[in-house]
């Protein structure tokens, strides 16, 4: 089984860039203090790289 990471929104989305607001909905983030899983890949550690500075990640 793929190794599972875990992202935590910690700051709004509200007047950020439309690309990063974009970003936080793919990896289906809606609410502050929201966590989800997601498959530990490339893919999502891009994503998560691009709005880093919204999310904290638990590994």
């Amino acid at each position: 089984m793929e190794r599972q990471i875990q992202i935590k929104l910690v700051r709004s989305a509200i007047a950020r860039p439309r690309e990063q607001r974009l970003t936080l909905r793919a990896l289906g983030l809606k609410k502050l203090q929201q966590v989800v899983s997601k498959p530990d890949n490339p893919q999502v550690r891009g994503m998560i790289a691009k709005v880093a500075h919204l999310v904290r990640v638990i590994e």
